[in-house]
C-alpha cells in the first residue's frame, strides 16, 4: 500500500485522513478528532468557566485519610467501605506487577511504603488479616524486606498509630523553626511543599500522641524484624556522603535528647510552629493546598489543646473533605492530593485557542476571565524570603493558595492570556484589554524576580539549592528542595519570548544558556514535573524554539533524533515512572526503558517535533495517526498512565484532563501548520 492509503486505511474513519508525509491535509478524520475533542472540553468547562479535572495519585492518599479519620474516631461506614473497594481494586488490577501489592503508578511495580499504609487502611475498616487479598498483601510486603522497609514519612505515621517506637523515626524537633536564616538549616532553605508539612509535623512528632479510640489492630505480621526493634531506617539512594553519616550522628543526639528540652524554648518554638501553620491555612483550601500538610496540621491543633469546635480545626477538616472524590458510577472513593484548577484551565485553553473557531474560543476566553480573577497580588508568600522587593503576580496551581504562587502556572496562564489576546476579542469583563495587560505585565515582572543565579527558574522558589539537605534523614525521598528545573524554566523563557523579550537580553540570555546546558547528552531533557523525558524535552523545545533557535541548530536536531529514537513501533511515545535515575540527579539510567504508548506523551512528542521545525517529518504523521486511531467516542482519549510527577520515583499524578487536551492541542497544531504559510511554531507552547 502506498503511505496515503495506509495512513487511511488506519485511521477508519470515513471522512477524514492525514495525507503523505508532505502533503496537504484533506478533509477527513483530522478534522473529525479534533471536533469531536474539542466538544468534549467544551462540555466539561463548569459554569462560571474554569476547568478542573480529576487529580488522582497512589493508593497512600485515601489510605491516610482513612487513618486520620479512624485516629479522631471519625468513623463512616458506608464512605470506609468505598474507600475500601477503591484500594481493592487498585490492588487487583495491579496484581500481575505487584504481586498482591500496590504501586505507585498504573503498572509499576509494588512500592512497600504505598502497600502498608493500605494493608494498614483495610485493617482498620475490618478487612480480616486471613482474607485472601490481606494474605497476598503481606505475602508481597514481606517479600519485599518488610514494613520496617517503609519511608520516613510511612514510619511517622506508623508511630502515631503504636505500631513501631518513636525511635524508628528521624526526629525533626519544633525548634527548627527558630533557627536563624544564617544557620545551615533554615525553613526557606526548604521547598513549600517541605515546609508545610514539616511545620506541624514536628510539634506532633514531639508530643507524640495516641489514637482517641483503641484501634484493634496490629501490623506486627508485616515485620520481618520485631516492630520494638526497628531503629535503623533504609535512606535515600540519592543521600551523599559526608552528610549521610554527618545527619545520622545529629539524629542519635536529638533522640537521647527527647524531654530534656526546656519548656519556655519548646513552648516558644511550639506557638511559632502554630503561627505559621495559622497564617498559612488558607480557609477551605488548606495549609499548602495539598493534603499531607492538611492531615498534620489537624495533628498539631489537637496536640496543642485546640477543641474540635474551633474555627481553624473546622476548617482544616472542611478542607481535607473538598478532596474528597466520589465515583457513583463505580461506588468507590478516593481522596486527591490536591486540586488543580488553575493548571487544568490554563492548559485546555491553550488547546481551544489551538483548536480555533467561535465556539471555542469563546470557550477559552471564559476560562482566562476567571484565571484573571485568581492572580494572587495583595499578598507577599514565601517566596519574598529570598527575593524581597519584588511585587507579588503570580497564580497557584489550586483554588487558592497566595503564600505559594506557582511559577510554572503563572507561566502558563500569562503564554494564554497573551495569546488570547492576539488572536481572539477581549475577555468577558474587560473589554478594553486594560486588566489584562495589566496582569500580564505584573506577572512577568514577578516571575522575572524569581529567576535563579544559574539562569534557571524553580516552581515556587528562587534559589532552593542547598543540595546537602536532602541528606537529611527525613529527605528519604529526595525531594526536600526546589531547585530550577528544565520545564519550568523553559515555561518561563517561553513565556518571555512569547512577550517579545529579546534573545540577548540579560535575562533571556541567561535562561537559554541554563537550559542548553541542561540537555541530556542523548538529546532529551529531564522532566521534573511531568513523566519525564519526552514531558522535559518538548517543555524546552518548545521555549527555545519560541527564543529564535532555528530548527537546525545542534540542540534542536538532538532532540528530533532523540525524540524519533524513542518512538514506539505503533506510532506513539510513553515512559513511566521507572525511567527516573534511581541515584537521582537527571541523567538517565543505562538501562533505561520507554513504556507503552500514551496519548498524554504522544501529543508532547508530537508538540516537541513540531516546534523543532520536524512538521513533515514520517514520524509527526505516524504520531498522529496513534492518536486518532487510540481516541474514544466521547472525544477523549482513555489514559490510566500516571504521566505526571510529584517526586520522582515516590510520588506519581494522574492528571485525568491531560488526556483530554494536550492530543487536541498537538493534533490541532499540525492540522494549523500544514494548512498555514508558514511551517514554525508561532508560540511558546
Amino acid at each position: 500500500m502506498s503511505t496515503i492509503q495506509d495512513l487511511a486505511a488506519a485511521a477508519l474513519r470515513s471522512d477524514l485522513a492525514l495525507a503523505g508525509p508532505s502533503g496537504p491535509l484533506v478533509p477527513g478524520p483530522l478534522d473529525a478528532a479534533i471536533d469531536s475533542a474539542a466538544a468534549h472540553l467544551l462540555a466539561c468547562q463548569q459554569a462560571d468557566g474554569h476547568w478542573v479535572f480529576e487529580l488522582e495519585a497512589d493508593a497512600t492518599i485515601p489510605a491516610e485519610y482513612l487513618m486520620l479519620c479512624r485516629f479522631f474516631g471519625r468513623r463512616d461506614p458506608a464512605r470506609e467501605a468505598r474507600v475500601g473497594r477503591y484500594l481493592r481494586r487498585l490492588q487487583a488490577q495491579q496484581d500481575a506487577n505487584c504481586d498482591g501489592g500496590w504501586p505507585l503508578f498504573h503498572g509499576g511495580p509494588l512500592d512497600i511504603s504505598c502497600s502498608v499504609k493500605a494493608y494498614f487502611a483495610l485493617r482498620l475498616i475490618g478487612d480480616p488479616a486471613d482474607a485472601p487479598h490481606m494474605q497476598r498483601a503481606r505475602a508481597a510486603i514481606l517479600a519485599a524486606g518488610g514494613a520496617e522497609r517503609s519511608n520516613v514519612f510511612t514510619r511517622a505515621t506508623l508511630a502515631l498509630f503504636g505500631q513501631v517506637p518513636w525511635t524508628a523515626v528521624p526526629v525533626m524537633p519544633p525548634e527548627i523553626v527558630l533557627l536563624p536564616r544564617w544557620f545551615p538549616f533554615h525553613l526557606s532553605k526548604i521547598s513549600y511543599w517541605a515546609r508545610t508539612v514539616l511545620v506541624p509535623l514536628t510539634v506532633v512528632m514531639a508530643h507524640r500522641p495516641q489514637p482517641l479510640a483503641p484501634l484493634g489492630v496490629s501490623l506486627a505480621e508485616l515485620f520481618r524484624t520485631p516492630p520494638s526493634q526497628v531503629k535503623h531506617w533504609p535512606g535515600g539512594a540519592h543521600a551523599a556522603e559526608p552528610w549521610r553519616t554527618l545527619f545520622r550522628q545529629m539524629d542519635a543526639v536529638l533522640q537521647r535528647a527527647h524531654g530534656l528540652i526546656p519548656e519556655t524554648l519548646r513552648a516558644r518554638a511550639e506557638a511559632r510552629a502554630e503561627a505559621f501553620v495559622t497564617e498559612r491555612l488558607n480557609g477551605e483550601d488548606g495549609l499548602g493546598a495539598i493534603y499531607p500538610a492538611m492531615a498534620n496540621a489537624i495533628w498539631m491543633y489537637h496536640c496543642l489543646g485546640v477543641p474540635e469546635s474551633d474555627p481553624r480545626l473546622v476548617t482544616a477538616w472542611a478542607a481535607i473533605e473538598k478532596l474528597v472524590m466520589d465515583r457513583p458510577e463505580r461506588d468507590e472513593t478516593y481522596v486527591q492530593p490536591c486540586l488543580s484548577p488553575i493548571w487544568d484551565t490554563a492548559l485546555v485553553s491553550h488547546a481551544l485557542l489551538e483548536a480555533g473557531g467561535d465556539e471555542a474560543e469563546a470557550a477559552a476566553a471564559r476560562g482566562l476571565a476567571w484565571l484573571l480573577e485568581r492572580q494572587v497580588t495583595d499578598l507577599e508568600g514565601d517566596w519574598v524570603e529570598t527575593r524581597p522587593g519584588i511585587p507579588p503576580g503570580g497564580w497557584a496551581f489550586q483554588y487558592a493558595n497566595p503564600h505559594y504562587p506557582d511559577v510554572d502556572d503563572t507561566a502558563a496562564v500569562v503564554l494564554a492570556l497573551d495569546r488570547a489576546r492576539k488572536q481572539s476579542s477581549a475577555l468577558p469583563g474587560d473589554e478594553t484589554g486594560d486588566r489584562t495587560d495589566a496582569a500580564i505585565a505584573r506577572a512577568t515582572e514577578w516571575v522575572v524576580g524569581m529567576q535563579s543565579r544559574g539562569g534557571g527558574w524553580g516552581a515556587f522558589d528562587a534559589d532552593n539549592t542547598h543540595q546537602y539537605l536532602n541528606s537529611i534523614p527525613f529527605a528519604d525521598h529526595g525531594a526536600l528542595l526546589d531547585p530550577p528545573t528544565a520545564d519550568v524554566s523553559g515555561r518561563c523563557l517561553a513565556m518571555l519570548a512569547q512577550l517579545g523579550h529579546a534573545p540577548d537580553s540579560p535575562v533571556m540570555r541567561r535562561a537559554i544558556d541554563y537550559l542548553l546546558g541542561e540537555q541530556e547528552p542523548d538529546g532529551a531533557w529531564y522532566g521534573r514535573w511531568g513523566v519525564n523525558y519526552v514531558y522535559g524535552t518538548w517543555s524546552a523545545v518548545t521555549a527555545l524554539n519560541a527564543a529564535g533557535l532555528p530548527p537546525w541548530h545542534p540542540a534542536m536536531r538532538k532532540a528530533v533524533t532523540w525524540l524519533k529514537s524513542v518512538q514506539n513501533s505503533d506510532g506513539g511515545w510513553g515512559e513511566d515512572g521507572l525511567t527516573y535515575p534511581r541515584r537521582g540527579g537527571t541523567r538517565a539510567d543505562p538501562d533505561r526503558r520507554m513504556g507503552p504508548s500514551s496519548a498524554s506523551q504522544t501529543a508532547w512528542a508530537l508538540l516537541a517535533l513540531m516546534a523543532a521545525g520536524a512538521v513533515e517529518d514520517p514520524s509527526v504523521d505516524r504520531g498522529a495517526l496513534w492518536l486518532m486511531r487510540n481516541q474514544g467516542p466521547d472525544g477523549a482519549w482513555p489514559e490510566e498512565d500516571y504521566t505526571g510527577t510529584g517526586f520522582p520515583r515516590v510520588f506519581y499524578l494522574r492528571y485525568h484532563g491531560y488526556a483530554r487536551l494536550f492530543p487536541l492541542w498537538a493534533l490541532a497544531r499540525l492540522r494549523n501548520l500544514r494548512r498555514g504559510n508558514s511551517k514554525r511554531v508561532i508560540y511558546g507552547l
